[in-house]
C-alpha cells in the first residue's frame, strides 16, 4: 500500500513538472524572447547567446547546465537532481518546440504588458515545477552550491546571481532599460512562485493584549465561536504580569473581532498576522486544498 501511495505521489509530481515546463517555456516564447528580456537564470543566458549567434535556446540550456549538474551533483539529493534533469530537457524542450516546429509569436507588442506577464507566467511555471520536486536547474542548483561553501544563503545567492545576469544582460544589449524590465520581471515571477507554492494566506491570527481578556475571551468564544488560547505574559518594561489572548480565525471576521475588542476596551494591543495554514477542528488545510 505504502509502494502504491509513493508511485501516485511521484505520478502527481511528473505532472506537475510537465505541465510546469510548458507554462514556463511559453512565458519565454509568448513574452521574453520576443522583447528580448531576461530574467536571470541559465536560460536568460541562453536568450543573450541568442540574440548574437541565434543559436536554439533549448540547447544552449541544456549544455549551459551539464557543467553545473556536474558541480552540484554532491551538494543536491539524487532525487531532486533526477527530477531538474527532467526538468531542465522539457523545458528546453517545449522552448525550441514552439519556436521552430510549431513557431508561436508574441501575444503583445508593449514591452510592460510582455515584463508583467511574462514574470506571471514564469512565475506559475517555475512555481509547479518547484510543487513537483523539481527545478529548471541553473542558479537554483548555483545557489546551493554557493550556499555549501559560504555564508550565504540559498536565497540570496540565487537572487545575486540573476541580478548578475540580468545587468549583464542591459550591457551585452547596449540597453539598460532591458535591465530594468528584467529586474521587474525576476519580482513579478518570485511573487508569483511563492504564491504557487504557500498559496494566499486565508486565514488570520490575532494577538490580544488587554486588562478586559476574559470577557473578550468570552466574547470571542459566544459572538465569533472561535477558540481562545490564553498566554501568560509580562511586560518587559512595567514587569507586570498580563494574559495575551491568541485567536486564528478567517480573514472575514477579522473586522468583527476588532469591533468586539474595542468595545470591551478601546486601550486594548491588538495584533494581527497573516497565517499560511492551519491544521485542526474547524479549518481546512491549504495544502490539502492545492494538492494536485
Amino acid at each position: 500500500m505504502a509502494a502504491k501511495n509513493k508511485i501516485l505521489f511521484e505520478t502527481k509530481n511528473l505532472i506537475l513538472i510537465v505541465f510546469g515546463c510548458l507554462v514556463y517555456a511559453l512565458a519565454y516564447v509568448l513574452f521574453l524572447i520576443p522583447h528580448q528580456i531576461v530574467p536571470g537564470g541559465i536560460s536568460g543566458v541562453s536568450l543573450v547567446i541568442n540574440y548574437f549567434f541565434h543559436t536554439p535556446i533549448g540547447v544552449v540550456i541544456v549544455i549551459l547546465n551539464i557543467p553545473i549538474f556536474l558541480v552540484g551533483a554532491k551538494v543536491i539529493g539524487q532525487l531532486f537532481m533526477v527530477k531538474s534533469i527532467i526538468g531542465v530537457l522539457l523545458s528546453s524542450f517545449f522552448i525550441d518546440f514552439f519556436t521552430y516546429a510549431v513557431p508561436l509569436s508574441s501575444i503583445t507588442s508593449n514591452k510592460i504588458l510582455a515584463c508583467l506577464y511574462g514574470g506571471i507566467t514564469l512565475g506559475i511555471g517555475l512555481g509547479l515545477i518547484f510543487r513537483g520536486g523539481a527545478s529548471t536547474g541553473g542558479t537554483d542548483i548555483i545557489g546551493q552550491v554557493i550556499n555549501r561553501y559560504s555564508n550565504f544563503s540559498t536565497g540570496n545567492s540565487i537572487l545575486i546571481v540573476d541580478f548578475c545576469i540580468i545587468s549583464l544582460s542591459g550591457i551585452a544589449f547596449r540597453n539598460f532599460e532591458l535591465a530594468l524590465y528584467g529586474y521587474l520581471t525576476l519580482f513579478f515571477s518570485t511573487k508569483i512562485i511563492d504564491l504557487v507554492l504557500e498559496g494566499m494566506s486565508y486565514t488570520r491570527a490575532a494577538f490580544i493584549v488587554s486588562d478586559k481578556t476574559e470577557e473578550i475571551a468570552q466574547a470571542i468564544l459566544t459572538q465569533i465561536r472561535r477558540g481562545v488560547t490564553k498566554l501568560h505574559g509580562v511586560g518587559a518594561y512595567s514587569n507586570t504580569p498580563r494574559d495575551v489572548l491568541y485567536v486564528v480565525l478567517a480573514k472575514r471576521q477579522v473586522p468583527e473581532l476588532v469591533n468586539i475588542t474595542k468595545n470591551i476596551d478601546p486601550n486594548a494591543f491588538v495584533v494581527i498576522t497573516d497565517v499560511y495554514e492551519v491544521l485542526g477542528k474547524g479549518f481546512e488545510s491549504r495544502t490539502t486544498k492545492l494538492h494536485i
